[in-house]
């Protein structure tokens, strides 16, 4: 198993830094066996941004030809942003770069938010978008894994340190694997085994393990997909 990879292969990747800032890491990211890769999320901007960015683009074009399934961000602040944002922010993303998936992120833990989020989810498909992730960056109330919302609960996002004190709830195990997805970065490249090991014995199918910390971790590169790591 690749340094990183949880056991059945599928990364969520949030490709979160500019291609002409880091174009390594895109090049990196094309290079990957779709059949490992869950989904690619774009971001611009914490979503499509205002206006088209060539680079970007044309950067993404590359990884769609390349087979990668594209998620566009966006966020919902736990409910607060309005349906309407949300949703232009779904069709710009369509538009531009012609994703077939979209990751809602700060989504609501609450159940009371659970009749916005499933109208979300439903323009969403509506739209286009065959897979729906929902962002919750820690388990959310067992009704946001109902069928017909999303696909994809990323159910934690947070540090090593925070993923290792992390207890994972009861509902969860009524639930298949690849309904969940966790998210750990400030990862010690001697703790890399360690992270994906402990992703797939919490029964989260989808994972990714980074070594970046700080205000935006993931512009770096999972382990596993790193060039110096496959060689």
């Amino acid at each position: 198993m690749t340094a990183g990879q949880t056991p059945d292969g599928r990364l969520l990747v949030p490709l979160y830094v500019h291609p002409a800032v880091d174009p390594a890491a895109w090049q990196a990211v094309a290079a990957a066996d779709p059949a490992r890769i869950a989904a690619v999320v774009l971001n611009l901007a914490d979503g499509p941004g205002e206006f088209p960015d060539h680079v970007f683009a044309e950067a993404a074009d590359e990884l769609r030809a390349a087979g990668l399934p594209l998620v566009g961000y966006t966020d919902t602040d736990y409910g607060r942003r309005p349906h309407a944002a949300v949703v232009a922010d779904i069709l710009t993303y369509r538009q531009r770069h012609g994703i077939t998936g979209v990751y809602l992120d700060q989504v609501s833990t609450h159940p009371g938010a659970l009749a916005h989020y499933r109208r979300l989810a439903t323009a969403a498909r509506a739209a286009g978008c065959g897979t729906v992730v929902f962002g919750h960056g820690e388990h959310p109330d067992p009704g946001y894994a109902e069928v017909g919302l999303a696909d994809l609960l990323v159910t934690f996002e947070g540090d090593w340190d925070a993923y290792r004190a992390m207890t994972l709830p009861l509902w969860t195990g009524r639930h298949a694997a690849s309904r969940f997805c966790h998210l750990v970065y400030d990862v010690p490249s001697e703790h890399a085994q360690d992270a994906a090991a402990l992703i797939a014995a919490r029964r989260a199918g989808v994972g990714c393990a980074v070594p970046g910390a700080g205000e935006n971790p993931w512009r770096t590169l999972p382990y596993g997909l790193n060039a110096a790591e496959l060689t």
